[in-house]
């Protein structure tokens, strides 16, 4: 069973679009970073500027020790937060990229099923053994991917309850401080 010129046509043009699909994710994913990062930024320069001209009024020890424990308990929180939206970022990013990814794969082993399939129809009579071993091979393949896909969605949910566990604690060990001195 030989492809036609218009099914390689339309495989192509497939392809294209899941490559120019998968390209806009990604650049979608990296503007938020940017985004992010701008905000950021001018959150700490404008935090900054404040800072410099509250050091420039302190009178005595003490007030410069409680402006700069002022200034530094909230850093932690700011910055669990900062690392909270990065990896939401990446995590929807990498998300829709794997769902993508997912789609094209299913797509495409289904179409090498119904290629198997067809090719064994047309197999000559005798070959029942080859076919079967070809069938036998296609199936462990497919089961083999499939444990593959779930051992790697098992992996990246660990990774977010680990990262939501290490969040929660930093946030907790920054608020800490601020409660016992209320």
């Amino acid at each position: 069973m030989a492809l036609t010129p218009e099914q390689l046509t339309a495989a192509h043009k497939a392809n294209i679009e899941t490559l120019f699909g998968l390209t806009t994710k990604a650049f979608e994913g990296v503007e938020k970073i940017v985004e992010l990062n701008v905000a950021a930024s001018r959150a700490a320069l404008a935090e900054a500027a404040t800072h410099s001209q509250a050091l420039l009024n302190v009178k005595d020890a003490q007030e410069l020790l409680a402006l700069q424990t002022s200034f530094f308990q909230p850093l932690a929180e700011k910055t669990a937060a900062y690392n909270r939206h990065l990896y939401n970022i990446a995590t929807s990013t990498s998300t829709e990229v794997s769902k993508a990814f997912e789609a094209k794969t299913s797509e495409l082993q289904q179409g090498f099923n119904n290629l198997v399939e067809s090719t064994t129809k047309n197999a000559p009579a005798g070959s029942e053994t080859a076919v079967a071993v070809m069938k036998s091979a296609v199936s462990a393949a497919n089961n083999a991917f499939e444990s593959v896909q779930k051992a790697v969605k098992q992996a990246s949910d660990l990774t977010e309850a680990n990262l939501k566990a290490v969040t929660a604690t930093a946030t907790a060990a920054a608020q800490a401080p601020a409660g016992r001195k209320s």
